[in-house]
């Protein structure tokens, strides 16, 4: 199943959403409510290669913590994430067996693309 992981707080989620073309097939899960479990993890990294394309460095969190300060390996990207979720790049999206991490333009432009 396509599906689209989400923070329903985010402003930048919901315009994309709303954004999303007619007649998507897509499921929706907001990480807040929903939690990832490990084995959806592993499934985006199957598909990344890297929990570190995962991980956002965006997050206050990771100011907060002093993460910036640390040199993390893939299992602390892989265990941050499952701790909190805020450290997961939203939005994710899974397509057709292709993942897209994050909301630059031009993965914008591929999600909507993969979708139509």
């Amino acid at each position: 199943m396509n599906k689209i992981y989400y923070l329903a707080s985010c402003d930048t989620c919901r315009k994309i959403i709303k954004a999303l073309p007619q007649g998507h097939d897509l499921g929706f899960q907001d990480i807040k409510q929903d939690p990832i479990t490990e084995e959806q993890l592993e499934e985006m990294y199957q598909l990344s290669g890297s929990y570190k394309t995962l991980f956002s460095k965006k997050a206050q969190l990771y100011k907060s913590l002093g993460l910036k300060d640390k040199a993390l390996t893939e299992a602390d990207f892989k265990k941050y994430i499952l701790e909190h979720y805020t450290f997961l790049s939203r939005p994710v999206f899974i397509i057709n067996g292709a993942i897209y991490i994050g909301n630059s333009q031009q993965n914008m432009l591929q999600v909507h693309t993969a979708l139509s």
